[in-house]
This record gives C-alpha cells, sequence and structure tokens, in this order.
C-alpha cells in the first residue's frame, strides 16, 4: 500500500512543534518512517547492539569453561587446582555479562520510550493540522486506540521486541562461531539450523502479517464503539438500549477475542520449536560419532552441547519478540495511514494577513457535502462591515453551513466568498480564523477551568479582561455563585454547567478575542426569557463595530437586524427588513406569524 503523502495539511505548525524533514519524506512506508525517527537515537541502538554482542559472547563463555573443566576432572591425575581458576573466570564473565545485559535492556527501554514520545508528538500535531472535513469522517474512538494503544505498540516494538530480536540472533552466531575450536565439522548442525530458522521466520512473519493487522483493526473497531457508547451514555440510557449496547460490545469484544486466538494459533506452530530440537539431538550424535573416532574429548562434547544450548533462547524470545515486532509494524501502519490522509485546505502561510474590516460578499457560492446531495445553491449576498445580517430558514435549510464557508471550515464547491475584497482562500488561514468568532448551539467547553475556558483563545489575557467579558456575556454573577469562582474547574465537556451557562461561557469567549466578525448559529436557544434579555443587550453592544451574523429563530434577535435573508433547500429566496419581509415574504411569515 501506498501511504506517500496526496495533499498539504491545513495547519502546518510552529517550528519548534514540527518533526524534521527527513522524517516527514519517510512517510512512504512504515520502516523508512521508524529508521527515520530511530536515527535520531542512533547511540542507544549502538549501545544496544553493544551490549547484545558482549551478552551472546560472554553467554558462549561458560559451556567453554565447563568444557575445560570436565577435561581437567578426567585427566589422570584429575587437574582440581584448575577448577577455581575456571570458577573465577566464570564469575568474572558473567559480572561483566550482567553490566553490559543492564547497559542494553536500559537503551532499549530509553529507546522505546522516546520513539512513543516522538511518534505520539507527530501524530497529535499531524491531528490538529487537519481540516473538519478530515476530522468529520473520522470515529473518535477508532483515532484514540491509534494514538494511544497503536503507539504503545511501536514502543513495545523497540523494547522489548528489536531489543529481544537483536540479542537472540547474535546467540544463533556463538555456536557457529565456537564450534569449528572443537572440530571443523560441528559447525554443520548450527549452520544448517540458521538457514532452517530464517526460512522458517520468513514464512511465520509473512502469515502473521495480515493478522496482526486484522487484530490491530478490530481493536479500533472496539475502542471506537465503547467511546460512542460512553459519549452517547445519556441517548443509550434515555432510551433504554443499555442491552443493546451491551450485544454490540461483546459482538466487537468477540471479532478482538478471535482474531488474537488466529494469532496465537499461529504461534503455537512456530517451526523453529522443532529445529532447534533436531540441531540439538543432531549436533549431539554427530559429537559422538567424532568421539568414537578419537577426534573430541568427553569435555569437548559437553562443551559443545552447552554451545548448543544457546539456541534455546531466540528460538523461544523470537516467538514472542517477531509477534511483538510485528503488531509494532502493524500500528505503525495504521497511524502513517491517518497521518498521509491529508486534507485539500492548506494554511496559505504566505496568504492576506491585513487589518480586517468585516465586509462579506458571497459570490454564486454552493457548497455540497462529499457523498451528498447540494447544500447551497449560488448564493450571492454582501454585508457591509458593521452590519448585523440575520440568516433565517426552516431547518437544513442551510444556514449553518454559510457560517462555517466564511472561516473556511469548508470550502465552497464553486463561487466565491470574500473578506474585505479577498478571496477567503487567499487570506493566511490562521490570520481570516483569529479575526472571526462562532457561538454554536452545541457549546464545546474543555476540562479546566472557568477562566480558562473564556481565554482559550487568549490565553495571555489578564483576569480583569476575563472578568470584563464574563460581564458582557452575563455570566459573571453565576460563576461567582460556585465555591472557586473563576478557578472552578468544569467537567469533561462542561458537563457540570446548564445549557445555558454553557452559552454564556461561549459568549465569554468570544467577547475576550474581539473578533471583528462575530457569527451566533442559534446561540441563546437553551437560555430562559428572562436570562435571554439580558443577554441581547449584551449582544446588542457587542455587535456595534463589527460584523454580526446571527442564525435563529428568535423574533427578538431577528428584529434589530440590519438585512434578514431568508433561506429555503439553499436558497435565498427573501431579503430586507423585519418589517418588509412580514409583509412581502410568504416563507419569512410562516415561520413567525402562525
Amino acid at each position: 500500500m501506498d501511504l506517500a503523502p496526496q495533499m498539504t495539511s491545513e495547519f502546518s505548525l510552529p517550528e519548534e512543534y514540527r518533526v524534521s524533514e527527513r522524517v516527514r519524506n519517510s512517510r512512504g512506508s512504515p520502516s523508512r518512517w521508524l529508521l527515520a525517527h530511530f536515527s535520531r537515537y542512533w547511540y542507544l541502538g549502538l549501545t544496544m547492539l553493544t551490549g547484545a554482542v558482549g551478552n551472546a559472547a560472554l553467554a558462549a563463555v561458560v559451556p567453554v569453561i565447563v568444557g575445560m573443566a570436565l577435561d581437567a576432572l578426567l585427566e589422570e591425575p584429575p587437574r582440581t587446582d584448575a577448577l577455581l581458576r575456571f570458577a573465577l573466570i566464570i564469575v568474572i564473565t558473567q559480572l561483566v555479562r550482567g553490566i553490559l545485559q543492564l547497559g542494553r535492556n536500559f537503551s532499549a527501554e530509553l529507546l522505546g520510550q522516546l520513539m512513543e514520545r516522538d511518534i505520539r508528538h507527530e501524530f497529535y500535531t499531524s491531528l490538529l493540522g487537519k481540516s473538519m472535513t478530515y476530522h468529520s469522517l473520522l470515529p473518535v474512538g477508532d483515532v484514540m486506540a491509534r494514538a494511544t494503544n497503536d503507539v504503545r505498540e511501536i514502543n513495545f516494538m523497540f523494547s522489548p521486541g528489536f531489543n529481544l530480536v537483536v540479542g537472540s540472533a547474535n546467540f544463533i552466531l556463538m555456536p557457529i562461531i565456537f564450534a569449528p575450536r572443537y572440530h571443523p565439522a560441528l559447525i554443520a548442525a548450527p549452520l544448517i539450523f540458521l538457514v532452517a530458522y530464517v526460512l522458517s521466520l520468513r514464512q511465520y512473519l509473512s502469515e502473521l502479517k495480515p493478522i496482526t493487522d486484522a487484530v490491530r483493526k478490530a481493536f479500533g473497531a472496539l475502542n471506537s464503539r465503547l467511546a460512542e457508547a460512553v459519549d452517547g451514555i445519556e441517548t443509550v440510557k434515555g432510551m433504554a438500549e443499555e442491552a443493546s449496547e451491551v450485544s454490540t460490545f461483546a459482538s466487537n469484544a468477540r471479532l478482538f477475542r478471535d482474531r488474537e486466538i488466529r494469532q496465537g494459533d499461529v504461534e503455537a506452530r512456530f517451526l523453529p520449536l522443532l529445529l532447534m530440537g533436531l540441531a540439538q539431538a543432531g549436533g549431539l550424535f554427530h559429537a559422538i560419532l567424532l568421539f568414537q573416532r578419537g577426534l573430541l574429548e568427553v569435555g569437548d562434547i559437553a562443551a559443545y552441547y552447552g554451545l548448543l544450548g544457546l539456541l534455546g533462547f531466540p528460538t523461544f524470545v523470537s516467538l514472542f519478540a517477531y509477534s511483538q515486532v510485528s503488531l509494532g509494524f502493524a500500528g505503525a501502519r495504521r497511524i502513517l495511514e491517518l497521518i498521509n490522509r491529508e486534507t485539500e485546505l492548506d494554511q496559505n502561510q504566505a496568504g492576506y494577513q491585513g487589518a480586517m474590516k468585516g465586509q462579506i460578499q458571497f459570490e454564486k457560492v454552493s457548497y455540497s457535502y462529499p457523498g451528498g446531495e447540494g447544500t447551497l445553491d449560488e448564493l450571492d449576498f454582501t454585508v457591509q462591515p458593521g452590519q448585523t445580517v440575520a440568516v433565517v430558514g426552516q431547518t437544513g435549510s442551510g444556514k449553518t453551513t454559510i457560517a462555517k464557508l466564511i472561516n473556511r471550515t469548508y470550502d465552497v464547491t464553486e463561487g466565491t466568498i470574500r473578506i474585505d475584497g479577498e478571496d477567503v482562500r487567499d487570506w493566511n488561514l490562521a490570520a481570516l480564523r483569529k479575526n472571526i468568532s462562532i457561538i454554536e448551539q452545541d457549546i464545546f467547553l474543555f476540562s479546566s477551568t472557568i477562566a480558562d475556558n473564556i481565554a482559550f483563545g487568549r490565553p495571555d489575557a489578564s483576569r480583569e479582561e476575563i472578568i470584563q467579558a464574563a460581564k458582557s456575556a452575563q455570566a459573571h454573577e453565576f460563576i461567582l455563585g460556585f465555591k472557586d469562582g473563576y478557578d472552578t474547574r468544569l467537567g469533561e465537556r462542561g458537563v457540570t454547567l446548564s445549557g445555558g451557562q454553557r452559552q454564556r461561557l461561549a459568549l465569554a469567549r468570544a467577547f475576550l478575542t474581539d473578533p471583528r466578525i462575530l457569527i451566533l448559529d442559534d446561540s441563546t436557544s437553551s437560555i430562559d426569557s428572562a436570562t435571554e434579555d439580558e443577554i441581547q443587550k449584551a449582544i446588542f453592544k457587542a455587535a456595534r463595530g463589527r460584523t454580526t451574523l446571527i442564525i435563529t429563530h428568535r423574533l427578538s434577535q431577528i428584529r434589530w437586524a440590519d438585512i434578514i435573508l431568508v433561506i429555503r433547500k439553499g436558497r435565498i429566496t427573501a431579503r430586507g427588513t423585519h418589517e418588509e419581509l412580514i409583509s412581502s415574504s410568504p416563507a419569512y411569515s410562516q415561520l413567525f406569524v402562525e
């Protein structure tokens, strides 16, 4: 599968948050991408390799010394004085081996953690740089599975995965290196084992690859449905659908279990386990034949068989290590799939960044959502700086889409939208959005303090500015009603607040950023009539000097608009003041007179 990037991202983050050009250019394949990340920490890889080689070599010293000690005991008379020297050699070499193992394991663990941190950072910044069109097509649970579990699998791929792979590879080489010291022919058994091991491992990995991909995909689907159920728990309980959700979750969990079992089945048929037994039996038989011919000593047989015993470590750990490596590559493929699935929007860093006045022009604007029918059809209207425009129409007529097109959450399908005479596509995207504030009916608040949520668009704002913005949005009094006031921590999405309180905090957040264009998308729908009167005054005051679009069904907000646009099936069917439309537009009259 070609994973190479196809388009540019919506936002390229500041230099200090970006990955290197080498990493960006390596996203065509998981192996190149992982190698590019690894290259930053090559010294840890070298330490791991050095420790692995030293560990295997010193492990081979033990059977060699044991063989020499056995020969010393079988001599006439036995050379028992040499046993202490042999014992000291074993103790010293194994102490050194322990130090090398410590360095190797520490380097591998540190490498895995650093790789996880860097890849998680790259994945997160990539997600932030993508458009809403991109995000609207992604299940949140699956994204979270990739951002957490799949990235974690890459960590495990390096430690213990590659750590054991490198270590076990050196253990396989030691019998081949040391066997000729006893007789050149003894190299046959470990050499044949190596060839057979590589061939069987190649077959094992090719069979394992699609299975580990399926395992990671099943986990993503499981996590995605779980996230949806938890996020929509109020709907699930309100409609008494707990049993149905449990059944759906059980079905997804069963699929994940079946694919895990399939992976276990492949691992259970791991051929090198049989090959190791044949290599040890064949090598011992070969050594005994050479002994009968007088070509080997008893100690040589013991030492050689001990060397063949080193094959046990790579055989047993490879069953786990290579599965972990395969899971890591599967995770890398899933992460790259999202990183490389770029959006058609770009930041246009060299675009227009002049001071915004707030004029809005729609010139024959049409828009269709991906895979859907047309939502807007050839809209033409102009809003002068400082004007207030109300957009009204039945549900589904395309009112909210107009707001999303102005700040380039989506791009027009046909036609042009201009801000101060400049095509919105020619604006620097960050400069455009910094001057436009949209307050929607569905308010999102972060799990932080009230002050932090109000200051989200202006993190450098002083406490006095935050309080003033809250007062303007009629939020100050209810905030002081909390024990910790502005330092009160909110639950996720502001669940500890009422709908009206959430919307007033969103208004305060918009007032603090002082946008040149303010868009209110049914933003007072959850506010009671008494509070609405006060907020109307605040909105009316805030609208002075800035262009304001009000998408609403409330007559109290529509009356004081300079222009009212009536939208029906994606087209403007009437425009004018409230008094003009009441007498001239049946569609408008139907909305408010009946």
